[in-house]
């Protein structure tokens, strides 16, 4: 489905129990889509949960607009997912967000304290480090080489951790073929992504905004956004929980998709 705001077209997708009044929202990380999500829906649409999926724009399945200034900021994602929810009716909402999405889910709670119940942030930051921007500096000459199995196998080893890279090397291959042909309208939205995120994350100075329960998920293993960065959300959050999963990268929506599929499920249903 697509909803139209300011001109600018995001695509959306509802599952779960579509009349239901218990929202989860998921916010995708910058190189992901909506489908991204679907092995980790399942445990909220049984539990009677109504489900919101979209992209970004910028992203895939959204349009990909060039601002003047070069950069969207978090806080536009923020005020368009707020319109996304009202015009469906949502008045509150849990929201779900994974590296990207879960600094865009920190900036809507901060900013919109009173349509918020929980939040779990998934391998995210509110701050930067030389290592993280060189990579996202990296993942801009993949995107202008146009190749899509290239650029898999070029950020590949900045997200997915050793051991699920070992253990999965068929997946990772099936992945990258079928990344190979991407419209290369793709890698415009994703390179105005990257520097909207080098530029404008840093928000550790409003974290203390955040006034809802809040869930702290980082991968041990995470080279691209380390547990010292969701250290420092956890001490700035006042009622957050940190949990650290042990042998998992960056991708922890993949990596350890069951484990965190029953920490999410218990955290919301926790707070419902």
């Amino acid at each position: 489905m697509i909803y139209e705001n300011n001109g600018v077209k995001l695509f959306y997708e509802i599952k779960g129990d579509e009349k239901g009044t218990e929202v989860v929202a998921f916010f995708n990380g910058v190189m992901a889509s909506t489908s991204s999500w679907y092995g980790c829906i399942e445990p909220l649409e049984k539990a009677g949960f109504k489900i919101l999926l979209h992209d970004f724009k910028g992203q895939l399945k959204s349009d990909k607009p060039i601002p003047e200034s070069g950069i969207y900021s978090f806080e536009d994602h923020a005020k368009e997912a707020k319109a996304l929810f009202d015009s469906l009716g949502i008045t509150k909402v849990n929201i779900v967000g994974t590296s990207y999405g879960g600094e865009v889910a920190m900036k809507f709670a901060a900013m919109y304290q009173d349509m918020v119940k929980t939040i779990v942030v998934i391998d995210s930051v509110s701050e930067l480090d030389e290592v993280c921007k060189n990579f996202v500096e990296s993942w801009k000459v993949l995107c202008d080489c146009g190749d899509g199995e290239k650029f898999f196998y070029g950020m590949a080893p900045s997200i997915y951790g050793p051991e699920f890279m070992e253990k999965n090397k068929v997946l990772l291959a099936k992945r990258a073929i079928a990344t190979k042909n991407i419209d290369k309208s793709y890698f415009v939205g994703q390179k105005i992504l990257y520097d909207t995120f080098a530029q404008d994350v840093y928000m550790t100075d409003e974290l203390s905004k955040i006034t809802c329960p809040t869930l702290i998920i980082c991968g041990e293993q995470d080279i691209l956004k380390p547990p010292k960065f969701s250290d420092i959300m956890h001490k700035n959050i006042k009622n957050s929980e940190y949990v650290i999963f042990p042998h998992c990268g960056h991708v922890t929506i993949f990596e350890q998709q069951e484990t965190l599929n029953t920490n999410i499920l218990g955290f919301v249903m926790k707070h419902k």
